[in-house]
C-alpha cells in the first residue's frame, strides 16, 4: 500500500505539471483507496503507464474530452484531433510518472505511456493492489490521477 509521503509525490507531480504546462495551478482533492474491490470510473480518455521494477502496477491520468480542449488551447495548439486528445493524455501520464521516478529511484521503471480503452467507464488496474484517486480540479473540469502499485 502506497504510504502517504509517497501519494504526496504523485500529488505534486500533477501540481507541477499544471502549473508549467498549462500555466494554471490544478485545485487536489483529497486522496481515497478503492476498498470495496471495485474498479474506478474513468473518463473519455486514460493515459496508462505501466509500473514495473521494486514496484509493479500504473499509473493513469484520466480526463474528460472538454479538459484536454481546453488544455490544448492553453498550451497554443489548435489541432484537437483524436489523435492529439490521445497524445496528450499520454504526455500527463508520462510526465507525472516521470517525475515520481525522481523520487522513486531508478528501481522504479515506467513504461511508453499508452491511451486505453476504457469501455464502460471502468478501469481495471493490472495488479491486486487496490487503486488510490487523486481527484484533480481544473478550471471547470474534473479529472483522477489513478495510482495503483504493489
Amino acid at each position: 500500500m502506497l504510504t502517504e509521503a509517497e501519494i504526496k509525490t504523485f500529488v505534486d507531480g500533477a501540481m507541477h505539471y499544471f502549473a508549467v504546462s498549462a500555466r494554471q495551478p490544478v485545485a487536489v482533492g483529497s486522496p481515497y483507496l478503492i476498498t470495496d474491490g471495485g474498479t474506478p470510473a474513468v473518463h473519455e480518455y486514460t493515459g496508462v503507464i505501466a509500473i514495473s521494477g521494486r514496484r509493479k502496477g500504473a499509473v493513469c491520468f484520466t480526463a474528460p474530452r472538454s479538459m484536454l480542449m481546453v488544455l490544448l488551447m492553453r498550451m497554443n495548439e489548435t489541432d484537437t484531433s483524436e489523435t492529439n486528445m490521445k497524445d496528450l493524455i499520454g504526455e500527463v501520464a508520462n510526465t507525472i510518472s516521470g517525475n515520481a521516478r525522481r523520487d522513486f529511484g531508478k528501481d522504479f521503471v515506467i513504461s511508453v505511456p499508452s491511451v486505453v480503452d476504457t469501455e464502460g467507464g471502468k478501469f481495471r488496474p493490472p495488479v491486486n493492489a487496490r487503486p488510490f484517486i487523486i481527484p484533480l480540479n481544473w478550471r471547470s473540469h474534473s479529472a483522477k490521477l489513478i495510482v495503483c502499485l504493489e
